[in-house]
């Protein structure tokens, strides 16, 4: 969280009417605004933003999440970018507020922030037509929290080389948790450096300036590790490495009951990070493919 409130997260909107030209550097919300019905009023787009696959083909292109071509986004002329904290960069933010251009940093970090997005966005754009919409999904999040589950532990690795994950502060946690699911890692946090990640040196302390400010949500961790988490369920998602097929069997070798219960399984890794409208499809989807006796109320 930067101090400057150039680059903070921020539920409210830095607009005071509804915006008509619309930039986002955010895939999840694009997605969002045309499921919210305002679709017609986004004008950029990233290489990232493929979703939903017809409305966005029509669209600029404005680069990547991470390297955006500012002066593209200032010469479309638009009320609002929407950006994600984590996401997208300090210094791109900065460069479009210079220009005058609002700019909304978002970054819900739960199921129930990215449901209030929801609920903001419309309000913001004053289009309130799926309001039935957000609130049956809304409601089936309430009904999968009420449900009671037996533990059913789950281990997802988001990137393969070094093998790394997400711990509790994270929004994939909470939408694992919603959905009956168990962070084998939700206590892990990131080492610096990489060789104290991997147990092979002493971590740094946490007022040392090498690692103060440093994101501590995403830990490197070591088959030995997954084993010792002995995880009733993998999942392996397509992003943000796409797993895939070839990958299973190195999980399948390990003694866990994951592997002894062939319980690894490819998943669409938007369910679990693009928080938004993708929730409906996450909480329909992912309760499914943890443990048996999850799935069979």
């Amino acid at each position: 969280m930067q101090q400057d409130g150039t680059y903070r997260y921020t539920m409210e909107a830095p607009v005071s009417t509804p915006p008509q030209r619309v930039v986002s550097l955010v895939p999840s919300v694009t997605e969002s605004l045309f499921e919210l019905g305002v679709g017609d009023r986004v004008i950029g787009i990233t290489d990232y933003c493929v979703h939903p696959a017809e409305q966005v083909a029509r669209l600029p292109r404005i680069g990547g999440t991470k390297n955006p071509d500012v002066e593209q986004i200032i010469a479309l002329r638009p009320d609002l970018v929407i950006a994600n904290q984590e996401e997208n960069r300090e210094a791109d933010v900065v460069a479009l507020q210079a220009a005058g251009i609002p700019v909304w940093v978002t970054f819900p970090k739960t199921v129930r922030e990215a449901f209030n997005l929801l609920w903001n966005i419309m309000y913001v754009f004053d289009e309130p037509s799926m309001v039935e919409r957000i609130r049956s999904t809304e409601w089936l999040c309430d009904w999968l929290e009420r449900m009671e589950q037996p533990e059913c532990k789950v281990f997802v690795p988001i990137w393969s080389d070094p093998l790394m994950t997400f711990n509790a502060d994270t929004f994939a946690h909470d939408v694992l948790r919603v959905c009956g699911g168990t962070n084998v890692f939700a206590d892990r946090e990131r080492l610096y450096p990489l060789a104290a990640d991997l147990g092979q040196a002493e971590p740094l302390s946490a007022d040392d300036p090498r690692a103060v400010g440093r994101d501590t949500r995403y830990p490197r961790v070591t088959l030995a590790e997954v084993e010792a988490a002995q995880p009733d369920v993998i999942l392996l998602p397509s992003e943000p490495f796409a797993f895939n097929a070839s990958h299973i069997p190195v999980f399948a070798a390990l003694d866990i009951p994951a592997a002894r219960n062939q319980n690894i399984r490819l998943v669409d890794g938007s369910l679990l990070t693009w928080h938004g409208t993708r929730l409906a499809r996450a909480l329909n989807t992912l309760p499914n493919l943890l443990c048996p006796s999850k799935s069979e109320v």
